[in-house]
């Protein structure tokens, strides 16, 4: 089997270096005018994104450029001068999706590869071709695809780069479609200013309520409605308040009620729960799709450095013929997750695919506490920038490149290097016994399990 390209996102060269550190071969960045990236970016500074593409290559890894948004006219018009210096600076690929733009830089740059964006939504292998016609290099395949689906669109494009997103946050729509953050707040998700809307914490009101007070959603009534059985004719059953319409208000817009429907299917308006496939990484590295793509734009370096460990390991033991590890399932559930499902991947998903219950991410193992940003080899001490609260006696795990250690922490010291009780948080830095030899870089975990 060929090694599949693991690609991570990356807003700022330390995502960046955790990302490679930790064992991905290519990074992605938004170029953030016309890119869905302009949150948490760095790189909107041409020199911190030429400064990454020249470390990348240095490390022999590759860093792609995001600039995949559609465009109105005014962005055309300031497109192709301020590719100029993107082109200039010899990103391994542009990430792409609007059909004029991808006309103009192949017009002006033929020889700069183009990736399509998985905000085109290819869903069949006929239009992998014709965009392989148009000369693009390789096709990053709809998140709303099967695995049979993947599978048969390898078969027959064999010679096309295919990629699939394995890992992170699930759009309610089409990929990046949704038109509910335009709504409420004039940002528009295609241009890269998404509020995650349909994350957000929303009551329901019957239509003919008399009463103002807001009414819980009633989830079981949902799963019932939800999973009504066929009749012994075939036709799915209604319920009957199915045909009722709802209002749903937002928690920070009371008073503002808006109708929502629902039908046999399902409300529309409620947030995905977070994609997980490291379970089918043997299967896909086999059908032979050449990259396995991470979503984070948002996430810490402890997401990314984590999520590349452990889809590394997976690919790793895909190649090697080793049986999938499923601890690595359980070292995912430490990541701040919205819950899991493998999405699209395995067909007929049931509502429990959906998140109803909230929308904010929790972790359930694990805490970042901070970063290890310094190693005093006289007092034998590393120094952490603390990133959440921790103290003596929590169960701590150092994350490194070339193994996890667990351990607890036995003393704690502040700068002045007098012994303390506790870490209090973000903006502190400590510095906490460590005898091993020390190589970097390092992340700490905490143990929701002990001590809080």
């Amino acid at each position: 089997m060929k090694a599949p390209e693991l690609l991570l996102p990356a807003g700022s060269l330390q995502h960046m270096r955790y990302a490679f550190a930790f064992g991905a071969d290519a990074v992605y960045a938004g170029q953030p005018r016309y890119s869905l990236r302009v949150r948490n970016n760095d790189f909107h500074k041409l020199a911190i994104m030429e400064q990454g593409i020249r470390e990348a290559h240095a490390a022999g890894k590759q860093f792609f450029v995001a600039s995949n948004l559609m465009p109105h006219n005014a962005k055309i018009k300031t497109y192709m001068a301020d590719m100029e210096h993107v082109i200039a600076m010899q990103p391994d690929a542009l990430i792409m999706a609007d059909p004029g733009l991808i006309m103009m830089v192949r017009e002006r740059w033929p020889e700069m590869p183009i990736h399509l964006s998985v905000q085109a939504n290819t869903v069949n292998y006929q239009a992998v071709r014709f965009w392989q016609s148009l000369g693009l290099t390789r096709v990053i395949l709809s998140r709303e695809l099967s695995l049979d689906e993947i599978e048969e669109i390898r078969q027959q494009c064999p010679d096309i780069e295919l990629e699939v997103f394995v890992h992170g946050a699930l759009c309610i729509a089409y990929s990046g479609r949704c038109l509910l953050s335009g709504y409420f707040n004039h940002r528009d998700p295609n241009q890269g200013t998404c509020t995650n809307a349909c994350r957000w914490d929303y009551k329901t009101h019957a239509s003919d309520q008399q009463d103002d007070a807001p009414q819980k959603i009633d989830f079981d009534a949902l799963s019932a409605m939800q999973s009504q059985s066929f009749s012994d004719c075939g036709q799915q059953q209604r319920h009957p308040l199915a045909d009722k319409i709802y209002l749903i208000e937002e928690a920070n817009r009371p008073g503002e009620l808006m109708p929502i429907f629902e039908d046999e299917h399902g409300t529309y308006i409620m947030n995905s729960k977070d994609l997980r496939a490291v379970q089918h990484i043997e299967r896909l590295t086999r059908m032979g799709v050449d990259c396995l793509k991470i979503e984070g734009r948002t996430k810490s370096i402890y997401y990314v450095a984590r999520t590349a460990q452990i889809y590394r390991k997976a690919i790793d033991d895909a190649l090697a013929g080793r049986s999938f590890d499923p601890t690595l399932i359980s070292q995912l559930d430490n990541l701040a997750n919205r819950g899991y499902t493998d999405g699209f991947y395995q067909r007929h998903p049931t509502q429990e695919q959906q998140n109803y219950l909230h929308g904010y991410s929790s972790q359930l193992r694990q805490q970042f506490v901070g970063e290890v940003v310094g190693y005093d080899a006289d007092n034998q001490r590393l120094e952490i920038d603390v990133r959440n609260h921790f103290s003596v006696g929590d169960s701590l795990e150092m994350i490194c490149p070339e193994g996890n250690i667990s351990f607890s922490a036995i003393q704690l010291f502040d700068q002045q290097g007098q012994a303390i009780e506790r870490a209090a948080g973000s903006g502190h830095r400590v510095s906490l016994p460590w005898q091993q030899p020390w190589q970097g870089p390092g992340l700490l975990a905490k143990s929701l399990n002990a001590g809080t």
